[in-house]
């Protein structure tokens, strides 16, 4: 995980997946915040903190990751708002937070700890709030980047819709994303497969910003999808973007 975290942190600021990132999930967070920039938002399993920068404009922002590592680049970049904690273990109130947000985080727990994560995050909600949660999607896309993040599931629409529902939220908004990556993925990820998933150390090579031409033609094919799902969906993509409601009437859940 150390690994990933420094690959991240050189990568998250030009490379295009991260680009294209920020662009699908800008939208619903606007407009889980409906105009409001006095909101409380928590980035649950938050790496270096990278993506309070996205949660900052809507009101205070908070993150926590487990690891360490991250957290200690995220403090030398001059984040704050940042602790150390588990995603199974929320170190806040019930009812405390108006957004709270998952990227790349569930899919790396055992499914145990994946149900507890989510149970947190709608226990720390406040009735009527908002979750935003990214994952890794289509079995057939496992490949190197896999062993890197540690993925320990990949999801479809149903699997990730059952996991949210199943502790109480409703879905708003459930799409693939990455589409237009989707078939020079399938080739790669499966000569990946098929010669032997590479070990951790040396497998971060979809992570390292690409040469400049073909990072911005990727940046350009990915803003245009962002466009799209502005109005659509996707019905394939590498990552599942889900936005999911508590119930105003909703309770927090026993323990």
């Amino acid at each position: 995980m150390e690994h990933l975290l420094h690959a991240t942190a050189r990568a998250e600021a030009t490379h295009f997946w991260f680009r294209g990132f920020r662009r699908f999930v800008s939208p619903l967070l606007a407009h889980a915040a409906s105009g409001r920039t006095n909101l409380r938002l928590l980035d649950c399993g938050c790496g270096t903190g990278n993506n309070l920068a996205l949660l900052a404009p809507y009101g205070r922002a908070f993150g926590f990751d487990l690891t360490e590592i991250g957290l200690h680049i995220g403090r030398e970049e001059g984040r704050s708002g940042l602790l150390r904690a588990s995603v199974n273990a929320v170190p806040f109130p019930s009812n405390a937070f108006d957004i709270v947000t998952s990227f790349d985080v569930l899919y790396s727990l055992s499914h145990a700890d994946e149900a507890r994560a989510a149970a947190e995050m709608y226990r720390v909600l406040r009735p009527g709030g908002w979750a935003l949660v990214n994952v890794a999607a289509m079995e057939s896309l496992r490949g190197d980047h896999s062993v890197l993040s540690r993925e320990q599931r990949r999801y479809t629409r149903r699997s990730l819709g059952a996991l949210l529902t199943g502790v109480g939220f409703t879905i708003e908004r459930l799409t693939y994303t990455n589409a237009v990556l989707v078939p020079p993925m399938m080739v790669s990820r499966a000569f990946q497969r098929w010669r032997g998933l590479s070990a951790e150390q040396h497998a971060d090579t979809e992570i390292r910003v690409p040469p400049a031409p073909v990072n911005a033609v990727l940046s350009a094919a990915l803003w245009m999808e962002s466009l799209w799902l502005r109005a659509g969906s996707n019905p394939v993509g590498s990552s599942l973007l889900c936005l999911a409601r508590k119930p105003a009437s909703a309770g927090t859940p026993s323990a």
